[in-house]
């Protein structure tokens, strides 16, 4: 993944959005983006769930596969697509490299994997796999933490730091960190050689990352760790209200937004339309 390396050798900051459609994918594209991740954060932020653990091989199977056609699409096919592996797709190594290639084939460059696990980043290393990691706040370890923030004493950031250098010395080609207080993540970023992308985890990361609906607006909430440059979601609405009363009022749709028969072919229509037989259904060939 040749951009996160060079974005850390430049010291020039990357950036990344996570989002699951082509038509997202389209317009990061046109924006300048410099890659893209397929989240599995799809599941509360596209599917309706409360949280990443539903989501399935084929929802992230679909979204990839939508979001590369988004790319190839675009004027900037040289966007990064790494893609997350969902909750239970890595529970062993054979599971993970069946998995990982399945998203690499339908045209994802790299994968994600929550947490430190060095004998399944190996294996993968070893199978060709580009593999980005992903510490301190850990969705799909949700059930396991008692605060989001991650790195608030001492004794947390370090760990975070030697978690760190193990996925660097496992082959992962950048780590997110997600949650991780700004001095841990400034630390983490100084001593790692690749790149660091950080949500919510200051400005002292190589890149960061956000949600697209937290970006654009969409999102019914707003959280600490992101910020929305527009109102998409009160375009939407005022969009959608203006459709439903033109469509109630009768405005919609008016005679540009359809087609007729030129006059010779109505009057033919209309002429013939006493030699129409309706058969009953009975006499249909079904």
């Amino acid at each position: 993944m040749h951009i996160f390396a060079r974005k850390k050798r430049d010291k020039s900051p990357l950036s990344m959005l996570s989002l699951y459609d082509a038509p997202s994918a389209q317009i990061a594209c046109e924006a300048g983006a410099d890659a893209i991740l397929v989240g599995d954060s799809l599941g509360n932020a596209i599917l309706g769930y409360d949280s990443t653990l539903p989501v399935t091989m084929s929802d992230m199977l679909r979204h990839t596969g939508a979001v590369v056609r988004g790319v190839k699409s675009s004027s900037r096919v040289d966007v990064a697509v790494v893609a997350d592996l969902p909750f239970g797709s890595y529970a062993t190594p054979k599971r993970a490299i069946k998995n990982a290639v399945a998203l690499l084939q339908i045209g994802a460059h790299a994968v994600k994997i929550e947490g430190v696990n060095p004998d399944l980043l190996q294996k993968m290393a070893r199978e060709g796999i580009p593999v980005m990691g992903h510490l301190g706040f850990t969705p799909q370890s949700v059930l396991q933490f008692e605060s989001v923030v991650q790195g608030k004493t001492s004794e947390v950031g370090q760990r975070l730091a030697r978690q760190a250098a193990v996925l660097e010395e496992c082959g992962a080609f950048a780590v997110v960190l997600e949650a991780v207080t700004g001095e841990v993540a400034q630390h983490i970023t100084a001593q790692l050689k690749i790149a660091t992308v950080g949500i919510g985890a200051g400005a002292g990361c190589d890149g960061q990352v956000l949600v697209w609906n937290d970006v654009v607006g969409l999102s019914p909430q707003t959280f600490k760790l992101a910020k929305a440059w527009a109102n998409t979601r009160q375009i939407w609405l005022e969009a959608a209200q203006n459709y439903v009363g033109e469509v109630q009022n009768g405005s919609f749709p008016a005679p540009e937004n359809g087609w007729n028969m030129n006059d010779e072919e109505r009057a033919k229509f209309s002429a013939s339309h006493d030699e129409i037989e309706i058969e009953t259904l009975d006499e249909q060939p079904f």
